[in-house]
Parts: structure tokens; sequence; C-alpha cells
């Protein structure tokens, strides 16, 4: 058994998982999992720099993260930056700011790299427990963006594309300096154009139409779950492993488009943080099923963070 933490910080959400990881057994047991919205990528498509008031939001989570590692005795420490970091001419001062708070330097990883993660994080504990056909694809919609797996019991194809919530919202739903609330039809349209080229991109690499079991990973799809399994309140093991219909995306992707920011607020389930990329997120969500022809997506909460903890074990 190996005491491990795993942090994965991406454009939209930093996250920590402190685990023992039990190589023999295939088992992880969860001693902590926190996530904290930072928006390190805010600004990024457009000015190519990270923010310091990201980056100062960025470092107030891993001191906080900094601690629970020291108290619960990790052994082993990983961690993993992902879309915001590769694009940034700062990237440095991010990696200088890790390094001196919690003493490992950020790996700034390739998109196949975090598709990698994704997928181990995500199917290692589907074989053989929920009769689900394979092979898989596995999609992680991030903040800037979205990794696609393809595999059986290991990757057999994988590509990483630029759309994600957060750069889909700032580069389409972004007027004056405030999201359009809701957006237009144009601005919609525009996302959704976006979005349709990414497909093209990535099925020149991953054969999305081969796959039998759609799995879908990150804040984006566990919300849009638990919209759609109308939770009081944010849920994980009710999330994890619900499967949602491509009708019933369809029907929370168009309220989330045309709904008020206080409409999405009131959300019980929502974090306050997801309140204005959420629909970008969804529409990816939607757009990859149509594509596919996926009937349900099976939603998982173990993703690249659990990927990261067992290349640790």
């Amino acid at each position: 058994m190996t005491r491990v933490a795993a942090v994965d910080c991406g454009t939209n959400s930093i996250r920590l998982l402190v685990a023992d990881a039990d190589p023999e057994t295939g088992e992880l047991t969860d001693l902590d999992r926190r996530m904290t919205i930072v928006r390190l990528g805010q600004g990024v498509d457009r000015t190519g720099r990270l923010a310091p008031e990201a980056l100062e939001r960025t470092f107030a989570a891993c001191r906080e993260y900094a601690q629970v590692i020291r108290e619960l005795g990790a052994t082993k420490v990983r961690f993993v930056a992902t879309s915001a970091s590769r694009d940034a001419e700062n990237r440095d001062e991010f990696t200088r700011g890790v390094v001196d708070i919690l003493g490992v330097e950020p790996e700034v990883i390739t998109g196949d790299q975090e598709a990698e993660f994704s997928f181990i994080g995500a199917t290692r504990e589907l074989s053989g427990g929920d009769h689900l056909e394979k092979p898989y694809l596995v999609v992680d919609i991030g903040g800037g963006s979205t990794e696609f797996v393809v595999g059986d019991d290991h990757v057999d194809a994988a590509r990483s594309v630029d759309i994600g919530c957060v750069r889909l919202t700032e580069r389409h739903l972004v007027h004056d300096g405030k999201v359009t609330d809701p957006p237009a039809h144009e601005q919609v349209a525009a996302m959704r154009a976006d979005i349709e080229a990414a497909l093209d991109l990535a099925a020149e690499t991953v054969p999305l139409g081969e796959a039998r079991t759609l799995v879908g990973l990150a804040g984006s799809v566990t919300t849009v779950s638990a919209i759609a399994l109308e939770l009081p309140e944010y849920d994980s093991a009710r999330i994890h492993h619900s499967r949602i219909s491509r009708a019933r995306v369809r029907q929370i992707t168009e309220w989330l488009l045309s709904s008020s920011h206080a409409e999405r607020a009131e959300v019980p389930s929502m974090h306050p943080g997801r309140v204005d990329v959420i629909g970008a997120g969804a529409l990816v969500l939607l757009s990859i099923m149509e594509r596919t022809g996926a009937e349900e997506v099976v939603v998982s909460e173990h993703d690249i963070l659990d990927g990261i903890a067992w290349s640790l074990a």
C-alpha cells in the first residue's frame, strides 16, 4: 500500500486526491478528494499569459493542499498541469510558485499524456463491473481542452483538441467584458461550429464511431448529470456511474443556453464557479453524443486525478 497525493491543475479548477493505492488489488482508497475553482485560464486564449489574479487564486489553493498533504502523510506527490499552463508565455512564474509551496515541480503534460491519465482513471474499475461493452470512448471535457481516448483495457488512440468550457465561453459568449446572458442564437451557432471543427480534428486520430460505450469525465459532465438526476445538492456517489440519455442531455443543454445567470445559479447542485461556463461544456457533450450516435453517457467521477494517483503507485 502506498499513500500518494495527486494534484490536477486545469484551466478552470485545481483538484487534490490523497489516497492509499494497492496495486495488487487494483483498489484506490480515498482519504481526501477536493476541488477549488481558480480559473487559472482566465484570459489565456486572448492574451497568451496567466493573469496575476489567476495565479494568486491558484497559489492560495496550493497552500491549502500542501497542508492537507502534510497532515495525511503522503509519501509521493505528483502535480500535473494541463491546458492553460501549456498555452501561457509566463508558465515559468507558475512553476516557481508551485515549487515554493508544494516542493514539487508541476509537469506540464501534453494532451496525449492527459488523455492517457484520464483513460486509466476512468476505466480501471469499469472492466467487468457494469457489463459495459468495449471499446470505450472516454471524453474529458475540461476548461481549455477536451481529450478523446478510445481503447479496451489500454489506449488505442487519443487526441486532445482545444475546445473547453472556459475557452469556448471566452471566445464566443463574452461581449464588452461580460458573459452574454443568455447568449444570442448567432453566438451559440459560432460556438457549435468551433466544436464541430474540433470533432473533425479529433476524428482524424480517434475512431469516434467505433466505441460501444461513451464515458464522460470532469465538471461539465458531472454537473449535467447532477441536473438530470435533480439532486438537492452535489452528490458524487449518486453521480458516479450514472447514465444520462442523449435526449436528456439535449434538454438540459437547451435550457442552460437559454437561461439567465440567476436561473442557473439557483440550481442546487451547481458550483458557483461553473454558472457562466456550464452552457458551453454541456454543448460540447451534446455535440459529441450526436456525432458518435451515443444513446447515453456513463458519467465517471474518477478521471485524470485517479490516473495520476495510479502512476505514483
